[in-house]
């Protein structure tokens, strides 16, 4: 069996932390769904519901309305009988609700997909998932017209249409070749259960930056970036002959 050494060398190609992201991710997504449920409320309620100490769930709110999704407004508590400082309660913004919609338009994907899987198997999942990102392989081919051949050219050219779709993605070099990373996954709550998804579009990416791709981490499975490692060119033999003759 070859052994191809990327996988296995951790520091050529480094892979984020798989645990941690996608933990605070699904954290950050209860505390969303319990706020656009039963609305405003303090952090104190927030941790008891959720079975998090006081400095856990600050950690998540500071870093939710950093990022726009809540909001913190004072709100009078009951017990004080207007007298005292107002609790601090946390709602969701625009964003948030909006964000929200977005999980209940995945839970829709996920059902159908389901219906699929169970009417026609894993391979009806397999082509209708194909058929989906076959749009995203037209427009981004299209974006990338003026790419040119050299597979790094053309993964900086690719990241910049998959940010235009959503998924917040980045290119950059490395020592064995280059890496192509997405900070966002826009269908990620579906794939986790359909990989099929993530199988598809790492083919696509093959295809794009035309040399064969593969996927280190993927956000569906916990990590917190989706990475593709784009393998350098292979010096042949007889370069290498002529390097150590010309050496000797």
């Amino acid at each position: 069996m070859s052994n191809t050494g990327v996988v296995k060398n951790a520091a050529v190609v480094p892979v984020p932390a798989p645990s941690a992201a996608g933990t605070d991710r699904r954290t950050r997504d209860r505390v969303a769904r319990l706020l656009l449920e039963h609305g405003a409320a303090t952090a104190v309620e927030l941790a008891n519901t959720l079975g998090l100490s006081s400095a856990g769930i600050r950690r998540h709110l500071d870093a939710m309305v950093a990022d726009g999704l809540i909001e913190c407004r004072e709100r009078p508590s009951r017990a004080q009988r207007g007298r005292g400082r107002p609790a601090k309660a946390f709602e969701l913004t625009d964003a948030g609700r909006a964000a929200r919609g977005q999980h209940t338009y995945d839970d829709l994907a996920l059902e159908a997909l389901r219906w699929i899987a169970r009417h026609g198997g894993s391979d009806a999942v397999s082509a209708f998932v194909d058929d989906q990102v076959a749009g995203l392989e037209e427009r981004c081919r299209a974006a990338m017209s003026g790419a040119g051949d050299e597979p790094m050219a053309r993964a900086e050219a690719l990241a910049g249409a998959l940010s235009e779709e959503g998924y917040a993605a980045s290119a950059s070099a490395i020592a064995a070749g280059g890496q192509l990373c997405q900070h966002h996954c826009p269908v990620a709550h579906v794939a986790a259960e359909f990989p099929q998804l993530c199988e598809a579009e790492t083919r696509v990416i093959s295809r794009l930056v035309g040399t064969h791709v593969q996927r280190l981490a993927t956000i569906a499975n916990g990590d917190g970036v989706c990475t593709t490692y784009i393998p350098g060119p292979r010096r042949s033999n007889s370069t290498t002959n002529e390097s150590v003759r010309t050496q000797s």
